[in-house]
């Protein structure tokens, strides 16, 4: 994995002949000495928020892992790019928050946090005779934090380099009505339409994920041989849902204790071919997510937009 992070452009005026493209950040909690080779990772769960929407969460589980250069940066164990952060990123002023709560709430560790900004342009960081060396990574910085039991950082960057949408621009929700949260949990209801013939809800909601072959899925028929095998999905009923208000247009809608949306018959997917079952995992991630965000339109409907 890589690392990375943000920090403001106009905090970096030598970049301004270069296009920022990107900005990463990463995040490992440790315990052990940064000036030996390893440190061993702390177990726990980091969830990830964009603007106040959770976006990604991952189990750490307990591993040995590398310590790195001059700097001593660990290998990350949680590696977030912004590019890869979906339509919730800005164009403009953004805010990272990553969350982790350890498994043993009790035990002493510290943390690192990590980010940089990328570039359209390498430039060169020294020179050996026969070997130049060179990097698209820009502002560099770091913040480490000694913790028991939940530890949190946060870090406002910039994004002039995200799609400009026109949801972000939609007035936030401060208060939801039961008749709100009734159409929030009909869009959930809904998702159990994508795998129905003639497949539409489905293609719609793929079709709007950037670099997804959706021709391909068409083409080896993945939803027709789900559908035939008999693989349903079923979503939570509505007095399981939980309705989070994030200070922005977005509101989350997500499981109380549970999972969002599960498999009917456990076994269903096993019944398909290995290629395919490697295709599901990816196509009913964005189907059938952890949790679903939608926004208030003009009108007044609710639409998901991731």
């Amino acid at each position: 994995m890589r690392k990375a992070v943000l920090v403001l452009l106009l905090l970096w005026p030598s970049l301004a002949a270069a296009g920022i493209v990107n900005v990463e950040f990463n995040f490992t909690p440790f315990i052990g000495d940064l000036k030996a080779n390893q440190v061993e990772t702390v177990p726990g769960v980091s969830t990830v928020y964009l603007n106040n929407v959770p976006i990604a969460s991952k189990e750490i589980e307990k591993e040995n892992v590398q310590v790195l250069f001059q700097n001593r940066e660990i290998a990350a164990e949680m590696w977030v790019p912004a590019s890869a952060m979906g339509p919730g990123l800005r164009k403009g002023k953004n805010k990272i928050r990553i969350e982790f709560d350890p498994v043993d709430a009790k035990a002493p560790y510290r943390a690192q946090f990590r980010w940089a900004l990328v570039s359209d342009q390498a430039t060169k960081t020294g020179s050996l005779p026969g070997r130049v060396t060179e990097t698209n990574e820009s502002g560099n910085g770091s913040e480490e934090k000694k913790a028991t039991g939940r530890v949190v950082f946060e870090r406002e960057f910039t994004a002039d380099f995200a799609p400009d949408q026109p949801w972000h621009h939609y007035p936030p929700v401060t208060t939801l009505s039961a008749e709100d949260k009734k159409s929030l949990a009909l869009l959930v209801k809904q998702r159990e339409e994508a795998l129905k013939p003639d497949f539409t809800v489905a293609y719609q909601i793929l079709g709007r994920v950037p670099n997804l072959e959706v021709t391909e899925i068409k083409k080896i028929r993945l939803l027709e041989k789900c559908n035939e095998l008999g693989i349903r999905i079923a979503a939570l009923p509505s007095d399981q849902l939980d309705f989070v208000i994030t200070g922005n247009p977005e509101v989350v809608v997500r499981g109380k204790g549970a999972e969002l949306f599960h498999a009917v018959d456990q076994t269903a997917l096993s019944r398909l071919g290995e290629s395919d079952q490697m295709a599901v995992m990816m196509v009913f991630s964005v189907l059938f997510p952890q949790r679903i965000v939608a926004v208030r339109t003009p009108s007044g409907k609710w639409e998901a937009v991731y």
